[in-house]
């Protein structure tokens, strides 16, 4: 059985919505049977299962001084994989978390602000030895910015070759506890989804590889020049950024 976290200091990073849909489509794929763990006091997880009209992923009830037995009993019932939501500030309760984890994603929006507050959740996973993955998240079609943010994550951690965008649908899917594979006409949001799990499928098995993909800036960036950054300035704002975290 194989643990994933879903853990960012900054709220709106959309970290919910990614735990959420990344356990539908692992089940959808047969990586199931799955099993989701709320562990952010507001609940927004737990609340979104509560809608679902399906039984699947399962929720398993967990509390954060229990966890590890908790994560042991999901064992013992089958499940093969366990996705935990965690609260949006480093606390004791993301340690807890990340000890229990074989992998840990860090969903990003491309900003300054973002890229600022991932350093603290860097320190903490690596202070623990543990593997970490950035998702850029929440994009804007074809802005620049975005692919300046991968290079800057990739400084500090391995960068999925997927990047999410921006679209309304994801929001929507998650009203009434659905995921955009199960809306009609989110053909691109869902297509992003199933890339993302099989990326991190690959990890989880050992077969993904350990760094961005070569190609990974241009479809991340959505555009072929990696000279300028959104200001114009070849590589300034990118370091600033870095020496931020």
């Amino acid at each position: 059985m194989k643990v994933v976290a879903f853990s960012s200091q900054k709220g709106g990073s959309g970290k919910t919505t990614l735990a959420g849909h990344i356990a539908v489509q692992a089940e959808r794929c047969g990586a199931g049977p799955v099993a989701i763990v709320d562990t952010d006091p507001q609940g927004s997880l737990t609340d979104w299962w509560n809608e679902r009209q399906s039984g699947e992923p399962a929720f398993l009830q967990a509390r954060i001084d229990t966890l590890a037995d908790d994560i042991a009993r999901a064992r013992k019932l089958g499940f093969q994989l366990v996705i935990v939501d965690t609260p949006p500030a480093i606390t004791r309760t993301i340690e807890q978390v990340v000890a229990l984890t074989d992998l840990v994603l860090i969903p990003t929006r491309p900003s300054p602000h973002d890229l600022r507050a991932v350093g603290s959740t860097i320190e903490l996973i690596e202070s623990m030895d543990k593997s970490l993955v950035f998702v850029v998240n929440g994009a804007k079609s074809r802005a620049r910015i975005t692919g300046e943010a991968a290079v800057v994550l990739s400084q500090h951690g391995t960068v999925a070759p997927v990047t999410i965008h921006n679209r309304t649908d994801f929001a929507s899917s998650m009203i009434d506890g659905r995921t955009v594979m199960e809306l009609p006409n989110a053909d691109k949001s869902a297509e992003e989804i199933a890339q993302l799990w099989g990326y991190i499928d690959g990890r989880l098995s050992g077969n993904a590889r350990s760094t961005m993909m070569s190609s990974g800036f241009n479809k991340l960036s959505g555009s072929g020049q990696r000279q300028q950054s959104a200001s114009g300035e070849p590589a300034n704002q990118e370091m600033r950024w870095s020496r931020a975290l």
